[in-house]
């Protein structure tokens, strides 16, 4: 079963890091991500640009849309990145986030089957 795995933390203690600490941190990431790939449960994913990068578009009633810098939602954490696992179960989905090397927090959602549709 494939789940989305989504990493969220607080931009503003990213922002703040030394360049050796931001290093360190993606050199962390990057062995999780080569290890969980090289063993086939990690299928894809990306890291996102900052949070201030983001547009949001809203619908609006009536049909028409409402265009807005920054993320949908205000919030202290906001989503940095995902990944694509595949995996027998929700347990082991849980299991690999909790090894997630990097402080904030992981959301973990099943995702539909393309033949779901």
């Amino acid at each position: 079963m494939r789940y989305m795995l989504l990493f969220a933390g607080d931009q503003a203690e990213y922002d703040a890091m030394t360049p050796d600490d931001s290093k360190a941190m993606l050199g962390r990431v990057g062995e999780w991500w080569g290890k969980h790939s090289a063993a086939g449960t990690l299928v894809g994913g990306e890291q996102l640009q900052p949070p201030s990068t983001a547009t949001t578009v809203r619908h609006q009633d009536g049909g028409g849309h409402l265009i807005t810098d920054g993320p949908f939602i205000e919030a202290k954490e906001q989503i940095g990145g995902y990944a694509i696992v595949d995996v027998a179960n929700l347990d082991e989905a849980l299991d690999l986030a909790k090894t997630w090397p990097v402080g904030g927090s992981v959301e973990v959602r099943p995702l539909v089957p393309l033949d779901a549709h």
